[in-house]
């Protein structure tokens, strides 16, 4: 399965969003810091969810990342997250 299809079937499944959108930014980040040549090192995620409401800022990134799990946030250099 490709990377961004693992974020959103993650995301899904872990906080059960009502609007997703999984971005991949890589293009926009081509030979900066970071950049591995992948062309999945930089994504940007806009999420709204029920599950978040009532949440600090820090603790929703933080369930953001519990619900993505090690083993995708290690394929992934950034990720920008935007709540809806």
């Amino acid at each position: 399965m490709a990377l961004d299809a693992d974020i959103h079937a993650a995301l899904t499944s872990g906080l059960q969003p009502e609007h997703l959108e999984v971005i991949n930014e890589s293009h926009l980040h081509a030979g900066h810091a970071g950049d591995d040549g992948s062309g999945t090192s930089h994504w940007r995620v806009v999420i709204g969810a029920t599950s978040l409401d009532g949440q600090s800022r820090i603790a929703k990134h933080r369930a953001v990342h519990a619900a993505l799990g090690k083993p995708i946030i290690d394929q992934i250099h950034a990720l920008a997250i935007a709540f809806r």
